[in-house]
């Protein structure tokens, strides 16, 4: 991928990480808002539920669209697409008075806003200007300034929901989320992809729909968000419920926010020496470990926080090692494209969290079942990762480097 002499691999990195801190950040608090919107709203916690859980399969359902847009016309133009989405679903969630208008401003509207502004259309313009020698650990660090934006953003949401309330708290996230507009710029790709010579986005489908290790990491990776949204969801309300005073719910999100900042980057790292696949396998494993001792320690303060940082170190550390592989094996021409339909597996996985959380504790009156299921997910995403072919297709044609 061409670049003009100002756009530097280190400019749009620094640029892609930004956007990363603010559209990942924003989003991160959105748990604190449960409980208090549920309350003045007279919703229960399932109204609160489905429209975040279609958020996430709007995201995910929408991110390989995304992806193909940007891989055909450059990033920048989605990148700006997706900021003012945010800020006007902001808006919208801000003055919602019924469920139906939450969901289709909280859900649709910011599910389509963050399929533009992420993971795969970020990671594809780093991929396409990184050397591969250089591609994964490139991944990380921009995975870990998306870490930092949730562990910034947290303690800023609470603060603004007790200073000024949910309402004003929203339109403040809405008029951050502009900031995005002019990073997205310096993402702007001067080649676009289907200017080389190669492979078309059909022969891309139709070789990544045979191969059958695309279709484990997809499957894999719905693990991944069912975890880790239901707990971003509903670990604050599962704390509040047991007791424990609010500031030990923010803390525990930012935490988890800090420590994903060092498992997302030293991910990155190892995925540059060591095979992704046994890295992923590990990282599931370790889940396990972390849920069940959080479960079965006696819950205090301190033992929130053991969690959080052990979690956090887990959180997003899958997100450079799985977008790494899909470039490793099908090249970077169609990495944001192939890299959305591994990532709607992820937000598949995102939609029955967060909403089996809210729906089995309407039923239940807790939370425990949805903790059971996601320690018994991570041994499938366990056993998904752990055999998957990651040698990288050869081809007659060149169509890209492989990482």
């Amino acid at each position: 991928m061409a670049s003009t002499s100002w756009r530097t691999p280190i400019l749009v990195l620094i640029c892609g990480g930004l956007l990363l801190t603010f559209s990942m950040g924003i989003r991160h608090p959105l748990g604190l808002f449960l409980k208090p919107m549920v309350f003045d709203l007279h919703w229960n916690r399932e109204t609160f539920s489905l429209a975040i859980a279609l958020q996430n399969l709007v995201w995910g359902v929408a991110q390989p669209v995304t992806g193909a847009v940007a891989d055909r016309f450059g990033a920048g133009r989605v990148l700006a697409t997706g900021a003012l989405l945010y800020a006007i679903s902001l808006f919208l969630m801000a003055h919602s008075t019924t469920g139906l208008e939450f969901s289709l401003s909280g859900g649709v509207l910011y599910g389509l806003a963050l399929s533009c502004t992420t993971f795969s259309v970020v990671y594809g313009a780093i991929g396409r200007i990184f050397p591969p020698e250089k591609r994964s650990m490139a991944l990380g660090v921009a995975g870990a300034a998306g870490s930092f934006g949730q562990f910034v953003m947290v303690p800023v949401g609470q603060q603004l929901l007790t200073t000024i309330g949910w309402l004003n708290a929203l339109l403040v996230f809405a008029a951050l989320a502009l900031t995005m507009l002019p990073l997205s710029v310096v993402l702007r790709e001067d080649q676009p992809a289907h200017a080389a010579v190669g492979q078309s986005i059909g022969h891309a489908l139709t070789e990544a729909r045979a191969h059958k290790g695309f279709w484990m990491l997809t499957v894999g990776f719905f693990v991944c968000g069912f975890q880790v949204v239901f707990i971003g969801v509903h670990l604050p309300a599962y704390l509040l419920d047991r007791q424990m005073p609010p500031h030990v719910g923010v803390w525990a999100l930012a935490l988890i926010g800090f420590f994903n900042i060092v498992g997302t980057y030293t991910s990155g790292w190892l995925g540059g020496f060591l095979p992704k696949k046994k890295i992923l396998t590990a990282i599931y494993l370790l889940r396990a470990v972390a849920i069940g001792l959080f479960l079965a320690a006696p819950l205090t303060p301190l033992s929130v926080y053991l969690f959080a940082a052990a979690i956090g170190i887990l959180w997003l550390s899958t997100v450079p090692l799985t977008n790494g592989l899909v470039a490793h094996i099908f090249g970077v021409r169609y990495l944001s494209m192939l890299s959305g339909i591994v990532f709607l597996g992820h937000q598949v996985g995102s939609f029955f969290g967060v909403y089996m959380g809210g729906y089995l504790f309407d039923k239940t009156g807790s939370y425990d079942v949805v903790w059971v299921i996601s320690i018994g997910l991570s041994f499938v995403a366990a056993a998904l990762n752990w055999p998957i072919d990651d040698r990288a297709i050869e081809r007659s044609v060149p169509v890209g480097q492989s990482a």
